[in-house]
């Protein structure tokens, strides 16, 4: 249940606010979403006039919808929309900004801040949001702090950030968005796996070979060349989004889906990730390069050349092997890979079973591929008999099971998230707990790589895999999945 409030947003002007964060909060409006009285209090660094502001938002919704909106719905968006301009160089700021959220006639006392800006303002923003009394709760109301990635940029910068903001905020005032969380087709993984008695007795070391958790792309790093090559593909996919998928796919079933349990199951499998043993280092992480190549028939330059730096060792391929120490998953190999340039595109998971059966030596595998973009669906691979006089002829079914169809509602994950913002659930969002476990993993892997100069391997764009990344694997019929169909 959303309450009346305001939302604050920090960062209007930016790319995020632009594609994603107003067009959604339009789409939410024109579902009615929104309680009659929430307001929109817009933040940026440039002078904007109210009549300017309105034409910048029709320009936003005109891109995103193509024209075709309701014009009500406008009208009533538009009433919701305050910009507020809080200059960099004005050290009365966010003395002005508290003049007007404290005026109880336009703004009711909830607030909740989405800090859509650069990481290095975070905190400081939150230090001065404090300074005005903007994070003080009273007389039942609350106030909220949705930060976004990444929070930290290593394990040590993450501690310090939450030991800046916690001087302000409670935990159960911060919300650390992973925007993955927020997609339906990752919510399914929990209502496939918990809703369905058939997958339970099979979901363990008995039954499964390994696990293979994928994001790949067509596209390469555009014009983000210099914020890429210094984060690199691991920091920027792995250590977020494909744990995240890693822990509702293996965690143990919580007590309750209430968001507290939620955050408590995947915590509890995340500290249980055995870190890579720097002794066998290149067996359980491999990274490569794109270099030119074609993708859909367009000739496209090499990662080196984006950059124009033929020096540089960052990944856009990065992939690892991990190993979970519980009783469930002993003993099974998950690997987890994202890489730009690849033949395709898409975010899924995957689940080999064991070939066990001593009667047919020659039955193929049982996979079953979750799919959570671009298509989303649960793809199953199965033996069936081939129709005839052979008792023995059998090949591989493919069954489909879309998770949605036409008609079914669609509501973006930035859209979710910021409802989940407004109405207090904190379940599709990240504890601190889950933040420092994912940098715990990562980090010595980022230091390796830095530390190591040594020209990573090179694979043409719109290629599969590199066969170099076999290594990771645990024997030779390992290998992965071009695709959620083989």
């Amino acid at each position: 249940m959303i309450d009346n409030g305001t939302l604050v947003l920090f960062g209007a002007k930016g790319n995020l606010a632009r594609v994603k964060l107003i067009p959604g909060l339009f789409h939410l409006d024109d579902c009615g979403q929104l309680p009659s009285k929430m307001k929109i209090f817009s933040v940026g660094r440039q002078e904007v006039s109210h009549e300017e502001w309105v034409a910048e938002i029709k320009d936003m919704l005109d891109k995103k919808f193509k024209g075709k909106y309701d014009q009500a719905t406008f009208e009533r968006f538009i009433k919701r929309n305050i910009y507020h301009c809080n200059l960099p160089d004005d050290p009365d700021a966010f003395k002005k900004m508290a003049a007007k959220l404290n005026n109880e006639e336009e703004f009711t006392n909830n607030l909740a801040f989405f800090l859509s800006v650069r990481p290095s303002d975070f905190a400081l923003i939150v230090d001065q949001l404090a300074d005005e009394g903007l994070l003080t709760e009273k007389n039942g109301s609350f106030r909220r702090v949705l930060i976004e990635k990444p929070f930290g940029t290593n394990y040590e910068s993450a501690v310090e950030l939450q030991k800046s903001i916690e001087k302000h905020l409670r935990e159960d005032q911060i919300y650390r968005i992973d925007h993955y969380l927020g997609k339906s087709a990752l919510q399914n993984i929990l209502i496939t796996r918990f809703a369905n008695s058939i997958f339970e007795p099979v979901w363990n070391n008995q039954f499964i070979d390994h696990i293979q958790i994928t994001n790949h792309e067509t596209l390469g790093v555009g014009d983000r060349t210099t914020f890429y090559d210094a984060t690199g593909a691991l920091r920027d996919m792995i250590q977020s989004h494909l744990l995240q998928m890693l822990a509702l796919t293996t965690m143990e079933a919580p007590k309750s889906f209430s968001p507290d349990d939620v955050r408590d199951a995947k915590i509890n499998l995340l500290e249980s990730i055995q870190p890579i043993p720097m002794n066998n280092f290149n067996h359980h992480a491999f990274r490569a390069q794109y270099s030119s190549g074609k993708i859909e028939d367009e000739t496209v330059k090499g990662y080196l050349d984006e950059l124009e730096d033929q020096n540089s060792v960052t990944e856009t391929y990065a992939a690892i092997k991990l190993f979970i120490n519980n009783q469930r998953w002993k003993g099974v190999p998950i690997y987890l890979r994202t890489a730009k340039r690849l033949h395709e595109g898409g975010t899924y998971i995957s689940i080999k079973f064991k070939d066990n059966n001593p009667i047919l030596e020659n039955a193929g595998s049982n996979w079953m591929v979750m799919s959570i973009q671009p298509k989303e669906t649960t793809h199953f691979e199965i033996q069936t008999k081939v129709p005839g006089l052979n008792d023995f002829d059998f090949r591989v079914s493919n069954l489909e099971a879309n998770n949605r169809i036409a008609g079914d509602e669609s509501i973006d994950a930035y859209e979710t998230l910021m409802l989940d913002l407004m109405a207090g659930n904190q379940s599709r969002f990240l504890h601190i707990n889950e933040v420092k476990a994912q940098w715990k993993l990562v980090d010595p892997i980022i230091e390796t790589w830095m530390q190591d100069k040594t020209k990573p391997v090179q694979y043409v764009a719109g290629s599969s895999d590199p066969i170099e990344s076999k290594i990771i694997f645990e024997n030779e019929s390992q290998f992965w999945r071009k695709s959620i169909h083989g």
